[in-house]
């Protein structure tokens, strides 16, 4: 029955957003669904892990490779509870931050991490940098106080969109919602160069991909 409940979700998701942003029509490919129940505020957990904390989003384990990531959320909460969202500034802020302790991998480290299973396709050095990004963030007291944010609840049985891949964001508190990943290639945007692909690349002086 919940396999069913997130398959349905995950369709209706990926129809929403080819009704809203027709131009990614046949662009966009679906990535993994899930079902969030846990209540997020006082949960324990590492720095590393912890969503309440400003960051911008990577996966270790399933490199985009440079595409943007597009995620749909609902809010199902059956008591009415608003989802609490933290809105960080601009990825060009960020990332100018934060560029001088990024580093660039070493070449062939992203096919050997494929090789041996730990991720599932080859990481980029995009997403070496994007993972790195993450972590800084999250570890970063002082940014997570004095950063530029902005708090935004949203109600139960609400859907918003965001490319999180590049909006700073920090989920507060709330309990069930259903998530929806969607990969775009950078050049199925209007403007690619406002991507974090183009924006890294112009800050490192190199392709990334």
């Amino acid at each position: 029955m919940l396999r069913a409940f997130i398959q349905r979700f995950s369709e209706a998701a990926a129809g929403l957003v080819e009704r809203l942003l027709p131009r990614y029509r046949g662009q966009v490919a679906r990535g993994r669904a899930s079902f969030r129940p846990a209540e997020i505020a006082g949960r324990q957990t590492s720095w590393r892990k912890d969503d309440t904390r400003l960051h911008v989003d990577s996966f270790p384990a399933t490199p985009s490779g440079g595409r943007r990531i597009l995620r749909v959320f609902t809010n199902v909460n059956p008591a009415g509870r608003a989802r609490a969202w933290r809105i960080g500034g601009s990825f060009d802020q960020v990332a100018e931050r934060y560029a001088p302790r990024l580093r660039v991998p070493l070449p062939g480290s992203g096919t050997l991490l494929a090789l041996l299973r730990i991720t599932k396709t080859r990481r980029s050095p995009y997403d070496a940098l994007m993972l790195q990004l993450h972590d800084r963030m999250k570890e970063d007291d002082e940014f997570q106080r004095t950063s530029v944010q902005t708090a935004i609840d949203f109600p139960a049985g609400s859907t918003w969109l965001a490319f999180t891949d590049a909006v700073s964001h920090a989920a507060m508190s709330g309990q069930y919602q259903l998530e929806q990943t969607l990969l775009l290639p950078v050049d199925a945007m209007s403007d690619p160069h406002r991507s974090p692909l183009r924006i890294l690349e112009r800050i490192k002086g190199r392709s990334l991909t």
